[in-house]
C-alpha cells in the first residue's frame, strides 16, 4: 500500500464528510434561496419525466442499498445468508437500479447538453454533477463482472469492512482495500467526491427530501370552519366593507 492510497481512502473521506455536513449547513444558514433543484420543467419538459424518474428511483435503491449493505456487520446476517448470497443478490439488484439510473441520467444529460433553450439555462454545476453521476454509475456498473470474480463475498466484506471502519473512526482502513481492483476504488473515490462537491449544488434538495418524511408521522393539523363559531341563524361571515 502507497502514500496515495492512505490519503485516499484512509483521510480523503473525513474531509468529504465534513464539507459535506458543514458545508450543508452554512449553504441553508446563508443562502437559502439557492437550496432548490432548479427544475427546467418550464423550458421544456421532453424526457425530463421518464429521465428524472428512472434517474430517481433507481439511484435511491443504491443509495439505500449501499448504506446498508456496506454497514451491516456481517454478524447481523450471517445466520440466515452467506457473504456469497449477499454478494449475489447486491449484483443482480444492484445491476438492475443501476441501469435504470443510468438510463435516465443519460436522458437528462443529452437533454441538457442537446437542448440549446436548456444548456443556455444551466449552471455550470448542474452539467458537472451529471456528468459525474453518469461517471459514477458506469463505474458502478464495472464493477459487477469484477465482483463475479470473488463469489465467495470476500471482495465485499473488503469494502464493507472499510467502510465500517471510516463510520466508526478505526484506523487502518485503507489497508483492507490496498489489493482491490482500480474499477472498485474509482468507483469509492468518485462516491467520496460527489459528497465533496454535494454543498456546492442542487444536490443539497435531497436534505429537504428527507426533512418531509416528517410529514408521515407528524401530528394531525386540526383545522376549523369558521361557520362552526358563527351565531345561530347566520350561515356565512359578514363581509367586510
Amino acid at each position: 500500500m502507497n502514500y496515495l492510497d492512505t490519503f485516499l481512502f484512509g483521510i480523503y473521506p473525513y474531509l468529504c464528510l465534513v464539507v459535506f455536513l458543514v458545508g450543508s449547513l452554512l449553504r441553508y444558514d446563508r443562502d437559502q434561496y439557492t437550496w432548490k433543484s432548479d427544475s427546467s420543467q418550464m423550458l421544456r419538459t421532453g424526457t425530463l419525466r421518464w429521465g428524472s424518474n428512472l434517474f430517481h428511483v433507481g439511484v435511491l435503491f443504491l443509495m439505500f442499498g449501499h448504506f446498508f449493505g456496506m454497514l451491516t456487520p456481517h454478524v447481523l446476517y450471517e445466520s440466515f445468508i452467506s457473504a456469497g448470497a449477499k454478494q449475489v443478490v447486491a449484483m443482480v439488484s444492484g445491476g438492475i437500479a443501476g441501469t435504470l439510473a443510468f438510463v435516465g441520467v443519460t436522458m437528462l444529460l443529452v437533454r441538457r447538453l442537446g437542448d440549446a433553450r436548456i444548456r443556455a439555462n444551466s449552471k455550470t454545476s448542474d452539467i458537472v454533477l451529471l456528468v459525474l453521476l453518469w461517471v459514477q454509475l458506469v463505474l458502478g456498473l464495472g464493477t459487477i463482472p469484477m465482483s463475479a470474480q470473488h463469489l465467495d463475498g470476500s471482495m465485499m466484506m473488503k469494502l464493507a469492512g472499510w467502510a465500517q471502519h471510516i463510520v466508526t473512526f478505526q484506523g487502518g482502513a485503507a489497508v483492507l482495500i490496498a489489493e482491490a481492483s482500480w474499477v472498485f476504488k474509482a468507483h469509492m473515490f468518485l462516491g467520496m467526491t460527489l459528497f465533496l462537491v454535494f454543498p456546492f449544488t442542487r444536490l443539497v434538495h435531497v436534505w429537504s427530501g428527507f426533512a418531509s418524511l416528517a410529514y408521515l408521522v407528524r401530528p394531525w393539523q386540526v383545522v376549523r370552519d369558521r361557520r362552526l363559531n358563527l351565531p345561530a341563524g347566520q350561515n356565512t361571515p359578514p363581509r367586510r366593507s
